[in-house]
């Protein structure tokens, strides 16, 4: 989620974003960067920032599980690289080496399962890298508890004096605030020169990514390091971080609703997708859910205990309480929809009503039509579906049933309690159902019987 305050890269620079992890403690069938936050993959909220920023190229590590993930990043436009063994951040920083050949620019190294990394950062570490030529740029955070994070030492102006893995820390290197989220950005023919020289000898025996920082500096060259929000580098590892990076995602966008001039009643109760568009002076109340694709236009207000997805709600427009609107609904200009109330494929003209109790799918409702409570338009006969046309100011009583294809004219009304069939022209009254008769005396004898068999009698 980027801010507005974006700054552009000072040259041409690709990602490499490693992805090849298993991610056994997610426990899934699914690839740990597939799996969704506000609806959207995890890796497309970091290739959405990264793009941001126009990467002359983007290759993405895989190793298990490649093929879920390599149509999803194809559809990017990205390449992918292959880590068949999984020896560590930097061999897998490595495999994209033929992939960027040629590339006469910066690398920035990155991570799939952290997803929620600024375009502007990413700028700010590019940036940094050219201000005094370091070798290497590290991002780095302070949270609030440093747990097992690798730790960096460095002075007052952010040149690193040493970068330590947690596991092979001193007491004293564990002591330092300062920690090490694991980005990092070089030139490129520096980028996989020094992980050439990086050597396994550490507790895991692998080949850490963060060593090149140490490797320059064996060269007499220095790097640096800027800092990060704890919350912008925060990795997901399991299904419990899934859930607290979905939590930090959702109170960024509803303070951004908040500020740009939408009431959220209750926001802790208000969950947006990663592509809600939200109007300003538009009311959430408490308990309301935003699917993929949907849009919210000026004064409109969503009553409480509301599911929206893939639907376009009007100007002014009123939803819910309890109403379910699903992909390709649209409520025009004034439309409402009350309590218990479906659209599916249907368009509810301008000032037009279905207050209670409807289900509206593949319709057509014109300007200012009113829809009674309990309506149903029948569009599925259980192979295909079927459309229903209700025209401007037409009034479709209580409990009706309108079994597609079907059109009701301008100005019609529908008599409550009606299955209707056919066609009913503009401004005629339409009423199909039984004929009522009545049997004087029928009820009591009823009871009366009943009430002997019911007593042995």
């Amino acid at each position: 989620m980027t801010d507005h305050t974006d700054i552009s890269p000072p040259g041409p620079f690709a990602a490499i974003i490693l992805a090849a992890g298993k991610g056994t403690r997610m426990k899934s069938g699914r690839h740990k960067v597939l799996h969704p936050i506000a609806g959207k993959p995890m890796l497309g909220h970091l290739m959405d920032e990264l793009e941001l920023l126009g990467p002359e190229k983007t290759v993405v590590v895989l190793g298990a599980g490649r093929e879920e993930v390599e149509p999803y990043v194809e559809a990017r436009g990205a390449v992918v690289a292959l880590q068949e063994q999984q020896l560590g951040t930097g061999h897998a920083v490595l495999q994209a080496r033929d992939a960027l050949a040629g590339l006469d620019g910066m690398v920035l190294a990155c991570f799939g399962d952290v997803p929620m990394v600024r375009a502007r950062t990413v700028a700010l570490m590019l940036h940094r890298l050219q201000a005094d030529e370091p070798a290497c740029v590290v991002l780095g955070f302070r949270p609030d508890d440093p747990l097992a994070y690798g730790r960096i030492v460095a002075d007052a102006s952010g040149r690193i004096e040493k970068m330590v893995e947690y596991k092979d820390a001193s007491d004293e290197e564990r002591a330092v605030t300062l920690c090490n989220s694991g980005l990092i950005a070089a030139r490129a023919l520096d980028m996989f020169a020094l992980l050439d020289r990086v050597g396994n000898a550490n507790a895991q025996g692998e080949y850490y990514l963060p060593d090149m920082v140490m490797v320059a500096q064996a060269d007499g060259r220095h790097s640096a390091v800027i800092e990060a929000e704890p919350w912008e580098v925060a990795g997901v590892n399991s299904r419990a971080e899934l859930a607290a990076v979905e939590r930090e995602w959702q109170d960024r966008r509803r303070a951004r609703a908040m500020a740009d001039g939408a009431t959220l009643v209750d926001p802790s109760t208000v969950w947006f997708s990663h592509d809600t568009e939200i109007g300003r002076d538009v009311t959430i109340e408490p308990q309301v859910r935003f699917g993929p694709g949907a849009t919210v236009a000026d004064g409109a207000t969503i009553h409480a205990f509301s599911h929206i997805e893939g639907a376009s709600i009007g100007k002014n427009c009123a939803v819910g309480p309890y109403a379910r609107l699903r992909p390709g609904a649209v409520m025009e200009e004034g439309s409402k929809v009350g309590n218990f109330v479906e659209m599916k494929k249907a368009v509810l003209g301008p000032g037009a009503k279905a207050n209670h109790l409807t289900y509206l799918g593949d319709a057509t409702v014109g300007a200012n039509a009113n829809i009674g409570a309990g309506t149903i338009t029948c569009n599925y006969d259980g192979f295909f579906k079927y459309r229903t046309e209700i025209g401007e100011g037409a009034f479709i009583g209580s409990n009706s049933a309108l079994v597609a294809p079907v059109k009701i004219g301008a100005g019609a009304i529908v008599g409550a309690g009606s299955v209707v069939t056919k066609d009913v022209a503009a401004d005629a009254l339409g009423v199909a159902r039984g004929e009522q008769s009545a049997k004087p005396g029928w009820a009591k004898k009823f009871r009366e019987v009943m009430g002997r068999k019911k007593a042995g009698k």
